[in-house]
């Protein structure tokens, strides 16, 4: 359950409602799948409870046609005395809509890269009958094919297919393609009525015998039939209540979301300001000629300079030449940056004198070019009130890469600039096989020093108040270098934590080239040196990136000390963003433990910024060598603090779920990698969100 509280405790709104959610966290009836999906992009967290057991799972509709589920499941004596903490992946493919006179068909596999513990593979149909009745009916495997049994209708095309080898729950991670869709096989079905668009009815049959439970902690599945009813609330929740097997009672919460439902769509933010005529920003004091006025009012770049901090920019570059203006600035406040674009395309439009015709406008990120903007102050007045006058302002702009910039000194004080921020910290720890959650709050104090465009340095301390993480009993058994795997010691020998101190240099080497090089103390676990050279063409859907470090391991006390362990690690990664909202990214090198090998990532980010991703990591270690999980995996989630809020933000909340931390496949957690630095300024990502530029 505090699983699940964890989890959901992200997506507080954005409620959406699709199919039951069986307690196995996936679109079914009690315990049983069925043939339907969720919408797609849905994401979706359930907690079950009934005697000795609990689950709780993480779904979401990954394409149309797919979903995945991660599974967190607790039982009380698995293991004689001891209680098993199992972790499990499903996939679900849907075949077949249903139509007037066919059902939806679909296959899927449950458990298919966890220890095996719930294995079950299974071909489900799903008809509805006067819009108010469901029915369903399928064909199980494993788990799913073990209450009155026959002899598997696959072997007529393979007698493999008539033995399921024996497979016990082990150290997981592993894929048992032996195992799949082979075996005894058994009929399961169901039906559900809706009552109203709150209440359902469920009851099904259950091919599910629970043969280990039962022998390990006397569960009684002697009775197939399980009944069920659900009760949906208006935002997003879900309650069910179960009698199962004839011999005991279940609860379950659900919560379902759409990622690209903010909790306020529209915003919260103050309006864009209107803009002004054309002879009002003329008869503006600093743009009259001297010997109208005064001669000791602002002068036109202080007024854009001011403007522009209102809206939460902060101008770094200025000049204007006949009818051509050029103002960069950094973004302090927009997550999208094509809005930032916009509310300085306006400020420049009420500041600059009517003669100026054209609008450069370049984003910088601690004095690093990344792209410009070049928009016709006609067409921004032209188009402000049409219904696509965005998209249209977008068709008349032109967006560049920005190598250069203009020379430093054009806006003074610019640079150098110290931002520092004072306040709360807290980080999560999943699956210590102790306490499946742990955690950290404290008070961190970070300070940024841009001494001069791209050169930064950072030093961020913690003071650690309340944490769970130096409670852990459990001691690495690693064969590898214990690169990661004893993390709970860096929380059990230190009090005042050096998180990072770092001095880094960022620049541009050529058109649609980035560079960095960071030295210090990188992360909380190494310091040394890191290099990365990127080249990201501004309008292509590919990038490519080299990274090279040379680290040492930190004392665990996280202050100015280093251990003995050293390496050399390093990646060749390539990016690319799909067509929709799905991004593939590559990694290929060498790991902290010096094991060699290949990452493999997909995100699926949503317009608003919310991301959902997953991401594998095999390598020449093992999986005897790697221990238990088998390899590096997990699930990562990215929301923008402004879809909890409306209001703009650029801070983001990030949350990275491992099945289990170990040693292999461990790569270095340097700041500001180059593709993530930049991507939210290329003209792919500002293209994609251009309709937030007159808002």
């Amino acid at each position: 359950m505090r699983f699940l509280v964890a989890i959901s405790g992200l997506f507080l709104a954005g409620a959406a409602w699709s199919q039951n959610l069986s307690n196995y966290g996936t679109p079914g009836l009690i315990e049983m799948p069925t043939a339907e999906v969720m919408p797609d992009g849905q994401l979706a967290t359930t907690a079950f409870l009934m005697r000795d057991t609990s689950r709780n799972t993480v779904t979401f509709q990954i394409l149309p046609r797919v979903y995945g589920s991660f599974r967190y499941s607790y039982i009380k004596d698995f293991d004689t005395t001891e209680s098993r903490y199992d972790r499990s992946f499903d996939i679900h493919y849907h075949i077949r809509n249903e139509t007037r006179y066919g059902p939806a068909l679909a296959v899927g596999l449950r458990d298919f890269g966890g220890t095996g513990l719930y294995s079950g593979e299974y071909l489900v149909a799903t008809k509805t009958f006067a819009d108010r009745w469901k029915v369903t009916g399928g064909l199980g495997w494993g788990r799913l094919g073990l209450r009155n049994s026959f002899s598997n209708p696959l072997g007529a095309l393979d007698d493999r297919f008539n033995t399921r080898p024996t497979g016990t729950a082990g150290r997981g991670g592993q894929f048992s393609l032996n195992q799949w869709f082979r075996g005894p096989a058994a009929f399961f079905g169901g039906v559900q009525y809706n009552l109203n668009d709150r209440l359902t009815l469920m009851a099904e049959y259950s091919s599910d015998t629970y043969p280990r439970e039962t022998t390990n902690v006397g569960f009684d599945a002697s009775n197939p039939l399980n009944l069920g009813v659900s009760y949906k609330l208006e935002n997003g929740v879900a309650l069910n209540g179960y009698y199962m097997y004839g011999s005991t009672l279940g609860l379950q919460i659900s919560y379902s979301l759409d990622p690209r439902k903010a909790r306020a769509p529209g915003g919260q933010d103050a309006a864009a300001p209107a803009l002004s005529s054309a002879q009002q920003v003329a008869a503006a004091s600093w743009n009259l000629p001297p010997e109208q006025t005064a001669g000791d009012g602002p002068s036109t770049r202080d007024v854009l300079r001011s403007r522009l901090s209102d809206q939460g920019q902060r101008l770094v570059g200025y000049e204007v030449a006949g009818t051509r203006a050029i103002v960069e600035v950094e973004n302090n406040k927009f997550h999208v940056s094509a809005q930032a674009i916009g509310r300085t395309a306006r400020a420049m439009a009420n500041t600059l004198h009517p003669s100026v015709e054209v609008f450069v406008i370049t984003l910088r990120r601690q004095g690093l070019p990344i792209t410009s903007a070049e928009i016709r102050r006609a067409d921004l007045y032209e188009l402000e009130n049409e219904l696509d006058g965005a998209w249209t302002t977008l068709a008349r702009a032109s967006i560049r890469d920005e190598p250069n910039g203009l020379p430093t000194g054009t806006v003074e004080g610019a640079y150098s600039h110290l931002s520092y921020f004072l306040g709360p910290y807290g980080r999560l720890s999943f699956f210590d096989p102790d306490n499946p959650l742990r955690y950290e709050v404290g008070v961190s104090a970070r300070a940024t020093y841009v001494a001069r465009p791209g050169l930064t340095f950072l030093g961020v301390l913690r003071q650690p108040v309340a944490s769970t993480l130096a409670d852990t009993t459990r001691v690495s058994d690693s064969v590898l270098p214990h690169v990661r795997s004893d993390w709970a010691r860096y929380s059990q020998e230190s009090d005042l934590q050096i998180g990072n101190l770092t001095a880094e240099y960022l620049w541009r080497p050529g058109p649609d080239l980035f560079a960095r090089v960071t030295a210090g103390y990188l992360e909380e676990m190494y310091g040394g040196l890191s290099a990365e050279l990127l080249w990201f063409p501004s309008e292509s859907r590919l990038a490519f990136g080299a990274e090279l470090n040379y680290v040492k391991q930190r004392d665990f006390d996280m202050l100015f000390g280093f251990q003995d362990y050293d390496v050399l690690t390093g990646h060749v990664s390539m990016y690319y963003n799909t067509p929709g909202d799905y991004h593939l990214q590559v990694d290929v090198g060498r790991y902290l433990a010096g094991d060699v090998g290949v990452t493999f990532g997909l995100d699926r980010e949503f317009n608003n910024g919310f991301k959902v991703g997953a991401f594998a990591t095999l390598t020449n270690v093992s999986s005897a060598e790697f221990g238990e999980g088998s390899f590096d995996k997990g699930i990562r989630f990215e929301v923008p603090l402004s879809w909890f809020t409306g209001t703009s933000n650029k801070a983001k909340l990030r949350q990275v779920i491992r099945p289990i931390l170990r040693d292999g496949g461990a790569r270095l957690n340097v700041a500001n990698r180059l593709y993530e630095y930049t991507r939210e300024e290329r003209a792919g990502r500002l293209v994609g969100q251009w309709g937030r530029f007159y808002r």
